[in-house]
């Protein structure tokens, strides 16, 4: 009988992050575990529910088995070490879901760090190169001023919580084949903070915490590049019982500009001549980032052709250096002629001949016409 796929056993798609491959996997494993599910196929599918979790869960495992399939898992699943026909150990399978072996420390709660946040920001591309001060709005949940985050109306105090007696916990014994083992967690009523609000704040409702909009300044350096990030410490959500706020994650989108590209810290830009121009020479008008300047085209000047100019580029972060910009030349041929320009340029084409080939194309046309003579007996 074939092995299922291991996306399939999980029940995850196949782009799932590692957070939704490891709660369907606690899910799953909960639900099938021979000691809680007593139908005849629970430890086959347990076995089945590890094998799939052990490769998936691991990012070497999991880009192996994405190219290769199960054949990448064949003869010996898991390697040197592991608990053999993709078991964890007993251990570690009750320490993840039941909360450990009797006497372990329970659903304890202590300060928690708050979540971080994202602002996507939009900046022009010169904003990117050169830096900008920039102002920004954002919603973040913030500890509710009138009840100083106790969640219950001034004047009134939270009261202990029934259901936990204040612990914080609830705990349930469980007796399975390795004997009896107590499963901790955190108190449904009160969320394991050990007391509710009988009369809850007006303001935030008892949920302790308000949605507040606020304005911030961001810094944007100069050089910065589409997709960068800048962390704004403190300004994530608030910590609970005490823990510190978390961060503020800028994620910058640079615009693109009419004119010039982007190549790590130089500025690239294509730059159209005429013929005229390109085969006597000229003095030209070169758009820069801080305006224009005058760029020598010499005489012979190919299409193709590229100039520098020095230090015309982006400031390279945390340097005090820049980058240069590269002028690459565009030979713009007329599709639209008249009598006069016309007679002139065929005149001007028959007074070159093949010296207006250059030396490598006209050596090229040579043996062309070499080649023809000697087809045709000449």
């Amino acid at each position: 009988m074939s092995k299922r796929d291991y996306y399939e056993v999980l029940g995850v798609e196949r782009d799932a992050d590692d957070n939704a491959i490891k709660s369907a996997y606690r899910k799953l494993a909960r639900q099938y575990h021979p000691d809680v599910n007593k139908s005849a196929d629970a430890e086959e599918r347990f076995k089945e529910i590890n094998e799939a979790y052990e490769v998936l869960s691991d990012a070497d495992k999991r880009t192996t088995y994405d190219r290769f399939g199960h054949a990448a898992t064949q003869g010996g699943f898991g390697g040197a070490g592991g608990a053999g026909a993709g078991f964890p150990g007993f251990g570690d399978i009750f320490e993840e879901f039941f909360g450990g072996f009797t006497g372990a420390r329970g659903a304890q709660r202590g300060p928690t760090r708050g979540n971080d946040l994202r602002y996507d920001l939009s900046i022009t591309f010169q904003e990117a190169v050169f830096g900008a001060e920039k102002e920004i709005e954002m919603p973040r949940l913030e500890v509710c001023p009138q009840c100083q985050g106790s969640g219950a109306e001034p004047g009134t105090k939270p009261i202990r919580c029934p259901q936990c007696n204040g612990t914080g916990e609830v705990r349930r014994a469980q007796q399975t084949i390795l004997g009896q083992f107590v499963t901790v967690t955190a108190c449904p009523r009160c969320n394991g903070e050990r007391e509710i609000a009988t009369t809850p704040c007006t303001q935030c409702r008892g949920q302790k915490r308000i949605r507040v909009t606020r304005k911030l300044a961001v810094s944007v350096p100069a050089g910065v590049d589409d997709g960068m990030r800048i962390r704004l410490a403190g300004e994530g959500e608030p910590g609970d019982r005490g823990g510190p706020a978390g961060s503020l994650f800028v994620v910058l989108q640079v615009k693109p500009h009419p004119l010039f590209q982007r190549q790590e810290n130089d500025i690239l830009l294509e730059l159209p001549v005429n013929i005229v121009q390109a085969t006597l020479g000229a003095e030209v008008d070169v758009p820069t980032l801080e305006g224009k300047t005058k760029l020598t085209v010499p005489a012979g000047t190919q299409h193709g052709e590229v100039f520098r100019l020095k230090g015309k580029g982006v400031p390279i972060l945390r340097s005090n250096r820049r980058g240069d910009q590269l002028i690459s030349v565009r030979v713009v041929v007329p599709d639209r002629l008249n009598e006069k320009q016309r007679k002139l340029l065929k005149e001007l084409g028959e007074s070159l001949g093949l010296e207006s080939l250059g030396k490598d194309n006209r050596n090229l046309f040579e043996k062309f016409v070499d080649a023809v003579g000697d087809a045709f007996g000449g």
